[in-house]
């Protein structure tokens, strides 16, 4: 956002000012235990005057995500998972997109900048102050952010000499001394292998270089990672096993009380409770028929 972007309540249109979405600020915990501040946008209210068709961004599927990972295991592959902090903000607007900055956070805003933005904020009738802004960059809650990142990561990958696959544009391959480099994605999280570990690193170095400016990439290595809140697992040779068990069980160590128990309302008999799953006891296990029936059913 600069100077020009800021605009004046009186220089906006009735429309524009109908149309401009609300932005929002969350904590969350990262897989490593950090803490990341996430702000966006609420951009619910564009699905009225929006195509979807307009929006909608490819995602790897299941059956290529689960391919790739036989053909790690199968190859002996050196695999790679990493997550590009900020991915949208690498993508241009390329629509006018208002943003209004309500109260806290249109104060922080100005004191960035006093003499840029201060004279752009107004105040509704109990003096909390606010701010409309033009997007320059596409930010997480917007309808076409995903596509747009989208668009920049295949255009890169393309560049580099990576090929899209013609049945899953979220999966591109290279043939690099001599063997195959796979890079698949799901917005901002990719996993890339080889069969040489340099290949995948020199990859790595150079998503750094072109998406590492606001953040370096948080990219994890090994026999055993996450990925899309599934464990793949290279322990054993030749194979790969995978899990969701540290997914469901945080799942389940984060649910309110009031989603303990059993449902009186079970989703269908396809939900069958199993003695023991894994780490899941008999007792949290029962939990998760209740959860899944009140998430995706009307009571």
């Amino acid at each position: 956002m600069t100077g020009p972007d800021a605009k004046k309540e009186r220089d906006m249109s009735y429309e524009e000012r109908k149309k401009a979405l609300r932005y929002l600020m969350f904590i969350r915990e990262k897989r490593d235990g950090t803490i990341k501040a996430r702000g966006c946008i609420d951009g619910r209210s564009k699905r009225e005057y929006t195509d979807k068709a307009d929006t909608s961004s490819p995602m790897v599927s299941l059956e290529a995500m689960l391919l790739t990972c036989a053909a790690d295991a199968k190859e002996g592959r050196y695999v790679a998972v990493t997550d590009i902090p900020g991915a949208f903000l690498h993508a241009d607007m390329e629509q006018d997109v208002h943003m209004l900055l309500e109260g806290t956070i249109a104060k922080l805003i100005v004191k960035l900048e006093p003499s840029l933005y201060r004279k752009f904020v107004w105040r509704k009738k109990h003096g909390k102050p606010m701010l409309y802004v033009k997007l320059k960059k596409a930010l997480y809650g917007t309808l076409q952010a995903a596509l747009l990142f989208w668009r920049l990561l295949s255009e890169t990958l393309v560049e580099w000499g990576f090929k899209l696959n013609n049945y899953d544009k979220c999966v591109a391959n290279k043939t690099i001394n001599g063997r195959q480099c796979t890079i698949i994605w799901h917005v901002d999280e990719l996993k890339i292998s080889h069969v040489e570990k340099r290949v995948v690193n020199h990859v790595i170095d150079k998503l750094n270089k072109r998406f590492g400016e606001y953040s370096p990439l948080s990219t994890s290595t090994g026999k055993k990672l996450d990925y899309l809140g599934m464990t793949l697992d290279y322990m054993t040779k030749g194979k790969v096993t995978l899990s969701m068990y540290e997914y469901i069980d945080k799942m389940l160590a984060e649910l309110p009380s009031d989603m303990n128990g059993v449902s009186k309302h079970p989703p269908g008999t396809f939900i069958q409770h199993q003695p023991r799953c894994g780490k899941i006891a008999r007792r949290q296990s029962t939990v998760v028929p209740s959860s899944s029936s009140k998430i995706a059913l009307p009571v």
